[in-house]
């Protein structure tokens, strides 16, 4: 999104570095070329966007040509309508379906295929749509970054930020993307029960001390 407001610091470089180990030994397997992909889920100011950048950044580091995309670019309604939206269908409406998946599958298929994109792109200053090109086939491993974003096909390795936007309230705060009125709350709980579904999905957990462990050992509590 442009004019996001990005918090990168210590524990997301620590974590993308681990995941970056992770998709060098995954990739050992993989034939010369293979077109890599990397989900990141978590809830509103869980780090996402700052996880993905790092790890962009590693890997860029380790001469990988990366794309990161933010699937929170895909929602069917624009930022200025989305509000009106959805206070006339309700909250039940809020969650996965509110993703353009249709063109989600087109962006990955288009990176497959090393084809010529034409990507959606929030300004989040006037809240409007922008369109983007980008040429995947100079691209050679995608992260995808979003509130739903491990629920697409085809991703090689999906990562789970395990935060709760009440765990991350001082992050929405100061990154200040929407006001935290009693709508917004709303919103975000409708938002945390959608994302939650997901987390049986993870192969890799980014713990509540952003530590990153295998999802399998998470959930049996190793």
């Amino acid at each position: 999104m442009l004019g996001d407001i990005l918090l990168i610091n210590d524990m997301h470089k620590e974590a993308a570095q681990a995941i970056f180990e992770r998709v060098t030994k995954d990739l050992e397997q993989k034939e010369e070329r293979y077109r890599y992909i990397v989900g990141i889920s978590g809830e509103s100011g869980s780090g996402k966007s700052e996880l993905a950048h790092a790890l962009g950044q590693v890997l860029k580091d380790h001469h990988v040509r990366v794309k990161v995309i933010h699937t929170d670019n895909y929602y069917k309604i624009q930022p200025l309508l989305r509000e009106e939206w959805r206070r006339n269908k309700g909250f039940d409406n809020i969650g996965i379906e509110e993703y353009d998946w249709i063109k989600i599958h087109k962006t990955i298929r288009d990176f497959k295929e090393e084809q010529e994109c034409m990507i959606p792109c929030i300004d989040l200053i006037p809240e409007q749509v922008d369109k983007l090109i980008t040429d995947f086939s100079k691209i050679d491993l995608l992260i995808l970054d979003g509130l739903y974003a491990i629920n697409a096909p085809d991703i090689d390795l999906r990562v789970f930020i395990d935060l709760t936007f009440h765990e991350t309230k001082i992050n929405q705060i100061i990154r200040m993307k929407e006001a935290l009125s009693d709508f917004r709350m709303t919103i975000l709980q409708k938002e945390h029960e959608a994302v939650v579904s997901l987390k049986p999905m993870a192969d890799l957990i980014v713990d509540k001390s952003y530590q990153v462990v295998n999802a399998e050992d998470h959930m049996n509590g190793a």
